[in-house]
């Protein structure tokens, strides 16, 4: 089942083909353009939920092609390419708007959890009727379904346990996690020993967590815990 239809706008043919395989292989409906002129006339065509745009192209470059698209949809979100990490480009691209830059090469496994975290951000704010299996935790993205907890580039692998547990938390996120509903999915039923052991683990998901200080997993005395982001 697709799960979200991308525009990629990108001259290089060999980066291009594999980014564009790669993304259909992940569930992906992936339209690909050489140039900026090309990508806005097919933008105009249909329906994107995401636009992948490379900086340095012919006849137009991604931050232009990026302000046309706003002038016609602002409800799109989009990504930069680049293979420069300058600080100006960067703040170039956060001031027209881009939600996220990204600096090739990339790592494909991280760069698929951002477009699916940004894809379903867009859709929950427009229908609250799309669901998907990556999360944004302030600067973290979890990826349940691959149990990876990603910041900075960093990749935590997690126990399928641990990835359980969080998705319960992020599925509440500020919000009361029942403690003896999540003792109960995770470690099929509620006893002094289970209890015990989701207290190590709740502990494990805070050091994982850590680095956001943002973030933290909050005891409510007698029900359960509140994952605050």
């Amino acid at each position: 089942m697709m799960i979200g239809k991308i525009l990629l706008v990108e001259d290089d043919e060999s980066f291009g083909y594999i980014l564009k395989e790669y993304l259909e292989i992940n569930d992906f409906s992936v339209t690909w353009e050489r140039d900026g002129v090309a990508g806005l006339t097919t933008f105009k065509s249909d329906d994107f939920d995401l636009c992948i745009l490379d900086i340095m192209m012919p006849l137009k470059d991604g931050f232009t092609l990026a302000r046309e698209i706003q002038d016609h949809d602002r409800s799109v979100p989009f990504i930069f390419l680049t293979a420069k990490s300058l600080k100006i480009d960067k703040l170039k691209g956060f001031r027209i708007g881009c939600d996220d830059f990204v600096v090739k090469p990339i790592d494909e496994e991280i760069f698929i959890a951002r477009v699916r975290a940004l894809i379903k951000r867009t859709n929950r704010e427009h229908s609250n009727g799309y669901h998907d299996d990556v999360y944004a935790i302030g600067e973290y993205l979890f990826d349940s379904s691959n149990q990876a907890l990603i910041h900075n580039e960093q990749i935590q692998r997690l126990t399928g346990k641990e990835a359980k547990l969080l998705q319960l938390l992020c599925e509440k996120k500020n919000q009361v996690l029942d403690r003896n509903k999540a003792l109960k999915v995770v470690w099929g039923e509620s006893d002094f020993f289970n209890r015990k052991s989701m207290d190590v683990f709740i502990h494990k998901l805070r050091k994982y967590l850590e680095h956001d200080p943002t973030v933290k997993i909050t005891n409510v005395h007698g029900k359960g815990f509140v994952l605050e982001a």
